[in-house]
């Protein structure tokens, strides 16, 4: 069992170590737990709710209905594209990737 154990963390290892994963987020030289995208957040978590966020809060900017009940809308032009090309931005796409293996390598477990 010992030895099966070893054998899958070696290829995990191998697995992290063959692909460019975790390139999203960039360490902060100074502070620990902060990254840059530009943006600072403290891990892929809030990343995650930050991404959410954009994308409902375009949801609601593109519902016609909801448009007039915010009063943040009604004075000024939000463009919608620019929060869906900030969202598009800031996934982690070679972390999915990883997770996408990572699946796999614990499906054949």
């Amino acid at each position: 069992m010992k030895l099966q154990n070893i054998e899958r963390a070696e290829e995990l290892l191998e697995l992290i170590n063959k692909g460019k994963y975790f390139t999203k987020l960039k360490p902060e030289p100074k502070e620990t737990n902060s990254y840059t995208i530009p943006l600072k957040v403290s891990s892929y978590n809030e990343l995650n709710l930050m991404i959410s966020d954009l994308l409902k809060a375009s949801i609601i900017l593109l519902n016609p209905d909801a448009n007039g009940l915010s009063s943040f809308t009604k004075d000024n032009n939000v463009n919608v594209m620019t929060l869906l090309e900030i969202a598009l931005q800031l996934l982690p796409e070679e972390e999915m990737e990883l997770l996408d293996d990572l699946c796999k390598l614990i499906l054949e477990v």
